[in-house]
């Protein structure tokens, strides 16, 4: 971390949420340095806006983000940023003048109009509270709404990438797959292009369980102890797991035979698999996304469920 901090001041006419977004967004790209975000809100008048520049004066690593919408504060932030030498960035004119050119309309460029909730926003809140009722097979009644199935074997980051589809507002259900017990028959009812298989490297599945296992405290034994110490006490594999020892669970040997058990099924469902081994969280869903539309898109006629051949 840099002795050298920074400080960007959000300057705004409403509640200048949308300038510390951009914000924080550019914040994360620089790690060596203290960052710290100062909003300066309902700035109206050019009074409000000399005042908000005198606490500036003199100071080092600092820059400006405005989100004005009054053409002459505009103006005179510029002017008031290039007079002090202090980084400025205007967020929302360049945008909007953008938008006048295009248009061939002025902006009526009303202060602190409010920007209202658009439907994007309603559909990730449905997204998001769909995969948390739906996380590790516990509502399977509700399996034909899903936009997205993750099936795998535990600790394959089914539900971390869940709840991350849902953020990004993909009604996302998760279903452990475990060894020894057939699938729910529901996962060969649904639509098999919405279905994403997930694996990983044995040996890093180990590794994960084995760290699971010991960071709550079970060192040795098993029953239902060792299988909710090793995250997996809720849902279809929490049940499956009870009377299993921890060394059913995380021992190498038995996780390349679960791996390859799943495997299988996953190839009888006809559904893409995705290695999460050292994937991150942004990356396997984008990988999962790109594939649900590519899977719908080169679908000629509406996809069909498993034929009855397939099913469990």
């Amino acid at each position: 971390m840099s002795s050298e901090p920074m400080e960007i001041h959000v300057i705004a006419d409403a509640t200048g949420d949308t300038a510390a977004r951009v914000a924080r967004a550019v914040q994360v790209q620089f790690t060596t340095h203290s960052v710290r975000i100062v909003r300066h809100p309902r700035i109206m008048t050019a009074d409000g806006l000399r005042r908000v520049f005198e606490t500036l004066e003199h100071r080092r690593g600092v820059a400006v983000y405005s989100t004005l919408v009054d053409e002459g504060l505009r103006e005179l932030v510029t002017e008031l940023c290039n007079t002090m030498h202090i980084p400025h960035a205007d967020l929302l004119g360049p945008a909007m003048d953008a938008l006048e050119a295009a248009s061939g309309d002025r902006a009526e460029r009303v202060p602190a109009r409010a920007v209202g909730v658009d439907a994007d926003y309603f559909k990730r809140i449905a997204a998001m509270e769909y995969a948390v009722k739906n996380d590790d097979g516990q509502f399977l009644e509700g399996l034909a709404d899903a936009d997205i199935v993750l099936i795998g074997v535990s600790r394959t980051g089914k539900t971390p990438l869940s709840m991350y589809l849902g953020y990004l507002g993909y009604k996302t259900a998760n279903i452990p797959l475990v060894p020894g017990i057939a699938p729910p028959a529901e996962l060969f009812a649904i639509d098999r292009n919405r279905i994403i298989g997930l694996t990983i490297d044995p040996q890093r599945l180990a590794a994960i369980r084995g760290r699971r296992v010991q960071a709550m405290g079970m060192g040795g034994g098993g029953g239902a102890g060792a299988a909710v110490a090793a995250g997996i006490g809720k849902g279809r594999i929490g049940r499956a797991s009870l009377g299993k020892s921890k060394d059913g669970y995380s021992e190498l040997a038995r996780i390349y035979d679960e791996l390859d058990e799943i495997g299988a099924i996953q190839r009888r469902l006809g559904c893409p698999v995705i290695d999460t081994t050292n994937v991150a969280l942004e990356e396997a869903a984008g990988r999962v996304i790109e594939l649900i539309d590519s899977r719908n898109t080169s679908s000629t006629a509406r996809p069909t469920a498993p034929t009855p051949e397939d099913s469990p």
